[in-house]
């Protein structure tokens, strides 16, 4: 009962007539980021960071004691949940929001933004990966539909199949925005955008390689039905829009989080402190 209140609370702030007062609208977003769990996936952009100095070829321990205040300084969550209203008020529709909200407070969307914001919240374990690739292996042996259905689900999700080249531009920038502050050697761009096409078809086929692993494992408790709901829910015209948009304001502040970073980070030594 107390689920259902919140989600009837949530459709009504977000069903409810629009507003010309900014703080309307600011309630609605957040809303929106609740009801979706687009807050909680916000928020897990700073678990990557903890491996950002080995995109430079460093250890985290190279820069002193203090790195993980570093990261939680750039990737404060207040402020990346700022910086996500500021970008969705711009192109999120009330056409989009009403129609996500109406699949997430459901009973079925309520129960998967559960163990997706479960998931977000923690970093994927060796053991974790390897459970999903068994259950993919099974799913193949089996010749079972599930596995279609979830590869319906991930095609879905980033609907103009941006995942490869988004992450691309993310790490290119990381390491310019090092460059330029000194952190490392001098990279030239274009050799290493170069490099970067270069590597693009494998490392797409091992973004969704994993991706498939990590949704079989995060949707393991879901019957076969619920899960091709679910993949017929984020097929939905409407649906595509809302996580094409969703895909763009997590890339643009990842990019962003991660050139701030580097240009921290040239405020340190290796083996110093903050």
């Amino acid at each position: 009962m107390v689920i259902a209140l919140y989600a009837i609370v949530l459709c009504v702030t977000l069903f409810g007539a629009t507003s010309g007062k900014a703080e309307a609208s600011d309630a609605r977003l957040d809303a929106f980021l609740t009801v979706t769990g687009f807050d909680v996936a916000l928020e897990s952009i700073r678990l990557g960071a903890t491996n950002a100095p080995q995109i430079l070829g460093l250890e985290a321990q190279d820069f002193g004691l203090q790195w993980t205040a570093l990261a939680d300084q750039v990737f404060e969550p207040k402020a990346i949940r700022q910086d996500a209203k500021t970008l969705l008020a711009q192109a999120l529709s009330d056409e989009m929001l009403v129609h996500a909200a109406a699949f997430y407070a459901s009973d079925l969307g309520m129960r998967l933004v559960a163990v997706e914001n479960a998931a977000h919240s923690a970093e994927d374990s060796a053991v974790d990966r390897a459970r999903g690739e068994a259950l993919v292996a099974t799913m193949v042996a089996d010749g079972s539909v599930r596995l279609e259905f979830l590869k319906r689900m991930n095609h879905a999700i980033d609907p103009q199949n941006i995942g490869t080249q988004a992450a691309q531009d993310v790490q290119i920038r990381f390491l310019l925005a090092a460059s330029d502050a000194g952190v490392i050697n001098r990279i030239d761009e274009a050799t290493l955008r170069s490099l970067m096409e270069e590597q693009a078809a494998e490392m797409s086929v091992e973004i969704e390689a994993a991706a498939l692993a990590s949704a079989a494992r995060i949707y393991e408790g879901f019957s076969d039905s619920e899960v091709e709901a679910y993949a017929e829910a984020l097929e939905d015209p409407i649906m595509q829009q809302v996580y094409e948009l969703m895909n763009g304001v997590q890339y643009a502040l990842m990019a962003d989080r991660y050139e701030k970073l580097a240009l921290r980070m040239a405020e340190l030594s290796p083996g110093e402190e903050l």
